[in-house]
């Protein structure tokens, strides 16, 4: 049994990894924006794992909730992360909405994996998986949602740093494509039900060892090209 911790679990991908990984008995913190959304978390979960508040936005509120953990952390899965504005492509953008798509999306995962990472050093098999997406891809064509793009591109390059970081450690550090999920994100169109993405998700994620450390795959562990 593992000790798993979920950031950003109040809906989608989160919601469903939490739920998952409950069932089967692993040991489940996952963290919500707010009071509401923790109460509605932790019936879903069926009054099994830990509910944490935080707003990834607020290094002061993570590290106070990292703070109240004490048991290691076997898997870090930073997964809250947004859209952002309708506007946001490189001829007509609103700056504040994506510059706040960046704080959400890039800055986010990282303020996660450092409050928590004296916890995950704790693991006799760290891993952290940061939640990108293949539209993060520099190789990928296309101008549409330029923000978001921008955004997960920049993940993934503090992802590979973090990795470089936490080699000499012992930490393995992946960013993660979960596919096109049905959710609220990705649309009704989308290929993927939740519930295969996250199947998918945690089979990568329990895999990962250090000599898989700083690659960028999909939710069936397939390379991505950064």
């Amino acid at each position: 049994m593992s000790h798993w911790l979920i950031a950003g679990a109040s809906r989608g991908i989160g919601l469903e990894l939490a739920r998952q990984l409950a069932l089967r008995g692993e040991r489940v913190t996952a963290s919500v924006r707010s009071e509401a959304g923790r109460a509605a978390l932790q019936t879903a979960l069926g009054g099994k794992g830990r509910v944490l508040v935080f707003d990834t936005r607020d290094e002061a509120q993570i590290r106070a909730a990292a703070a109240s953990v004490t048991e290691p952390v076997d898997v870090l899965i930073a997964n809250a992360g947004a859209y952002g504005p309708e506007r946001q492509n490189a001829l007509d953008m609103d700056f504040d909405g994506v510059l706040d798509l960046f704080n959400v999306n890039t800055l986010g995962p990282l303020r996660v994996a450092q409050a928590f990472l004296p916890l995950v050093k704790q693991s006799a098999n760290p891993r952290i998986v940061m939640m990108s997406s293949v539209l993060g891809s520099m190789t990928l064509e296309g101008t549409f949602n330029a923000g978001y793009r921008a955004s997960k591109a920049a993940l993934n390059k503090f992802t590979q740093c973090l990795a470089d970081d936490l080699r000499p450690e012992g930490v393995a550090v992946v960013a993660m494509h979960p596919g096109w999920v049905r959710t609220d994100m990705g649309g009704p169109n989308a290929t993927l039900s939740v519930e295969e993405s996250v199947e998918g998700i945690i089979r990568v994620a329990e895999g990962l060892t250090l000599s898989g450390t700083r690659r960028y795959v999909d939710y069936r562990g397939n390379e991505i090209d950064w």
